[in-house]
């Protein structure tokens, strides 16, 4: 029946230790100096009571030096107390705000005086998590976003807030929360920046008048339903098809153009017409061995004056020149023996 309530203290001691952020910590009485200090006096208290009896004291007198030299090392123990350089610590005199002390070594008065809180002035980073919260175009998303702030007065931080590390989260999750149902997906896909510049500013506002001040806030992420990344997987795909049809219609609209401007050079210009066919037949005929199809007139048109000029123009073997009308030449016979 006992260990119950034991147990149940430790686990609400550390689920206390579990809400505070890191960086800070509360009032603890005992640090390296103060024990020190202690320990010299309660040391000493031993060799002091030898040589009262040495010199013939009475054993009140020695009991008296004794008990007087440990409660000034206990004086001592709690009065001195150290703050770090990043640290501010609150003191309270019967409940009623005295002031901040640190940072380094200050003293305080046992009973009279107690340090309820060591506040930490340095930057601190707060994860927030918005879960399943719906964009203006009511798609469920999850946003991760870091809350960059720090405390700028420690004296309004505590005495105005009763967890400020604790509001400054519930604050945050708010703000992001409602900025994500402001702004479409693809805003928050697109404009990180602009969506943490704008809860930054919000959370500024609200945390001003508690002497906090938010640096900065940074999307981490953004979470969207598997289906819709898919979804949007097939749309981004199919936009870029449609992109290549628009820019192959483009450069087909592009070549007929120029090909209508070609044409109106070479009709008014038989030898450059001329020229252009020689061009395209000497293209075709540079492979030995390949068979060009070209009609008759065309033929007549270019003046070629039989096969031995296109020999003479594909530099090598004659081709195989066919004109319609015409079959393939016939194979020549071997000759007799």
């Amino acid at each position: 029946m006992v260990t119950i309530p034991i147990v149940k203290k430790a686990a609400k001691s550390e689920a206390v230790e579990n809400q505070l952020p890191s960086g800070a910590r509360i009032y603890k009485p005992v640090n390296p100096v103060s024990l020190t200090v202690a320990m010299f006096f309660w040391l000493l208290a031993l060799p002091v009571g030898l040589v009262m009896e040495q010199r013939g004291a009475t054993d009140a007198q020695i009991v008296i030096m004794v008990v007087l030299l440990s409660l000034v090392g206990l004086f001592f123990l709690i009065s001195i107390k150290i703050a770090n350089q990043w640290e501010r610590a609150l003191v309270l005199r019967f409940g009623k705000y005295r002031g901040l002390r640190g940072p380094g070594l200050f003293f305080i008065i046992p009973i009279v005086d107690l340090v309820t809180q060591y506040v930490d002035q340095r930057v601190r980073a707060t994860d927030v998590t918005a879960e399943s919260a719906l964009t203006r175009d009511t798609v469920p998303v999850n946003v991760d976003a870091i809350v960059f702030w720090l405390v700028w007065d420690a004296e309004k931080a505590v005495l105005e807030v009763e967890t400020f590390y604790g509001a400054i989260f519930l604050s945050a999750q708010t703000a992001l929360r409602e900025a994500i149902g402001r702004h479409y997906l693809a805003e928050m896909i697109t404009e990180r920046e602009k969506l943490g510049q704008e809860l930054q500013r919000i959370l500024d506002e609200k945390t001003n008048p508690w002497g906090i001040t938010v640096q900065s806030v940074e999307i981490r992420d953004v979470k969207i339903p598997g289906e819709l990344e898919d979804a949007m997987s097939r749309q981004a795909q199919a936009e870029r098809e449609r992109q290549a049809r628009i820019i192959l219609g483009t450069a087909e609209t592009e070549i007929a153009g120029k090909f209508e401007e070609a044409s109106l050079v070479y009709k008014g210009n038989p030898v450059a017409m001329h020229l252009r066919a020689m061009n395209m037949l000497y293209e075709a005929i540079k492979e030995k061995g390949s068979m060009v199809i070209v009609p008759s007139s065309a033929v007549e048109t270019m003046g070629l004056g039989g096969l031995s000029g296109i020999t003479a123009l594909a530099g090598g073997a004659a081709p195989n020149l066919v004109t319609p009308g015409e079959g393939p030449p016939a194979p020549q016979q071997p000759p007799e023996r």
